[in-house]
């Protein structure tokens, strides 16, 4: 009787923890890869481009490549997986564009005011092997976004919005870097 048990119960289940679901918290980068330069982020935001119908108000904040530069740094040092190096011993060079800010209205109130926003902050990056000099891979568009409300026990200011986006951006960056999906 206990050899069934055996058989037909812990043995399916000692099968299947030592399987594992594959899931893991290590980078799936290459092993070589281990060191990374965020170089600082440029400010492609075009301020002077004619407005339109579909995007009457363009966001601008000046510093902002400053902010999002330091806020990915953190995020791969908090991360682990990649250190933090100069230009000469990185393994990986970050590069990246601010290319737009957007801040679009999502809700309002019965008197036609906005109650709620939310911020986009949208860039192009791409990751080059600092060894050979190949892009490992490019994205266009990549963005980090927050919401806020403007009143109510919700409410946060743009600034504290701004920072939730910033922070958003820097997670996404060194995730897309790190598992390489």
């Amino acid at each position: 009787m206990k050899k069934s048990i055996w058989k037909y119960v812990y043995l399916p289940i000692l099968i299947f923890m030592i399987s594992g679901c594959g899931y893991t918290t290590r980078s799936l980068l290459p092993s070589d890869l281990v060191t990374i330069r965020v170089e600082n982020f440029k400010n492609d935001i075009k301020i002077t481009a004619e407005q339109s119908n579909v995007r009457m108000y363009r966001g601008y904040r000046p510093g902002m490549e400053v902010d999002i530069t330091s806020a990915v740094i953190r995020e791969f040092l908090k991360d682990g997986s990649l250190k933090i190096a100069g230009e000469s011993n990185a393994d990986l060079i970050l590069k990246a564009a601010l290319i737009d800010f957007k801040r679009d209205a999502l809700r309002y109130d019965a008197a036609d005011n906005i109650e709620e926003y939310r911020i986009k902050l949208i860039i192009n990056m791409e990751l080059v092997n600092a060894k050979t000099g190949n892009v490992m891979w490019t994205e266009r568009g990549f963005a980090g976004e927050t919401t806020y409300r403007t009143s109510g026990s919700l409410a946060k200011s743009e600034a504290a919005a701004v920072n939730d986006a910033i922070t958003d951006l820097a997670r996404r960056i060194v995730e897309r870097t790190v598992e390489a999906w």
